[in-house]
């Protein structure tokens, strides 16, 4: 995990080497409409890819499948001589339909709201407060097995509210700092309560296998935590004046219980503009997480030879329709 960390802040020093004047706000391809008023800037982009495959006496064999993909991401950002209020909301979902005897699987879900406000002091300085809420939509399972839900609807969830100072030396660069962090996991459902998913205290049992207390609906802790957002859509280079980059990371350190493992979420995204309405999305979440214990088969018998902390990454490459308002 410190390897990980220690490539992404190499990457933000590279990427701060190139800065550039551009349009304020965290977007990837989005269209703004200035209020010359009131100083808000605001937009989205809905993107919806779609693949599909098709086989009949196909000799090399294989499977048919269908899979959809999409994302609505928006924000509203103001921008005062002294004031500065960015707010967004993502949400996306993805499912895979593949083969004749196997139903839908999930492939994305996430909903994500989040908003900062901050009142400089000094130049390029802000006091900033900060709130983010995170969840998902849909039941998630541990594919192929889809009959033990391992997730719900706010299970999990979380939500995290910080104050701190926001260094802001342009419009597309934001690293924030919070020496004082509340971080809530809540994960509301009982019976993954009761397994103690998502690092929420586990029921308790006596020998007979009665449940002795239920399991904690949700986690709270107090920490420090660290924000880092670098976001362009507009290079000086030919090649890549195309091209939409959004970079952003989260750490965060528990005071009470191993401070010193820190927990990770990286998000990356880059959109190509093919042109109006066609473009091409990469999209990179690498997760980190020390109290989400999670389930490892080493010798591929399906069996569970242990629970741990693991590194989580997904991807999502997609070509398709892009709109943006």
């Amino acid at each position: 995990m410190k390897r990980v960390i220690a490539f992404f802040f190499i990457t933000i020093i590279v990427s701060a080497a190139t800065i550039a004047q551009v349009t304020e706000g965290e977007k990837t391809l989005r269209t703004v409409y200035n209020d010359t008023v009131n100083g808000w800037k605001r937009g989205a982009v809905l993107s919806l890819n779609l693949a599909q495959t098709s086989l009949t006496n196909w000799s090399a064999g294989g499977e048919n499948s269908f899979a959809v993909n999409g994302m609505v991401s928006m924000f509203a950002n103001y921008k005062g001589t002294n004031d500065a209020w960015n707010n967004s909301a993502d949400i996306g979902y993805g499912i895979l339909k593949q083969g004749k005897d196997k139903g839908l699987m999930k492939t994305d879900d996430k909903i994500d709201f989040f908003s900062k406000y901050g009142r400089r002091f000094y130049k390029k300085w802000y006091y900033a407060a900060l709130l983010n809420f995170k969840t998902q939509m849909t039941v998630g399972y541990n594919y192929p097995n889809d009959s033990v839900p391992i997730s719900k609807l706010l299970a999990p969830a979380y939500l995290l509210g910080a104050l701190g100072v926001d260094f802001k030396p342009n419009s597309y660069f934001s690293l924030f700092a919070a020496p004082l962090t509340m971080k809530m996991t809540i994960v509301n459902d009982q019976k993954l309560a009761d397994a103690g998913s998502f690092g929420v205290d586990k029921a308790t049992y006596d020998d007979a296998g009665l449940r002795l207390t239920k399991g904690k609906l949700t986690r709270s802790e107090v920490g420090g935590y660290v924000r880092v957002i670098y976001s362009r859509n507009k290079f000086n280079s030919e090649f890549l004046k195309n091209v939409a980059f959004t970079t952003k990371a989260d750490f965060f350190s528990n005071y009470m219980h191993n401070p010193q493992n820190i927990d990770v979420s990286w998000e990356t995204l880059i959109a190509f503009k093919v042109n109006k309405y066609i473009t091409v999305n990469i999209n990179t979440v690498l997760l980190y997480d020390d109290d989400v214990k999670i389930a490892v088969d080493n010798n591929g018998d399906d069996i569970v030879d242990e629970y741990g902390p693991r590194t989580q990454f997904k991807e999502i490459l997609g070509v398709g329709f892009a709109y943006k308002f």
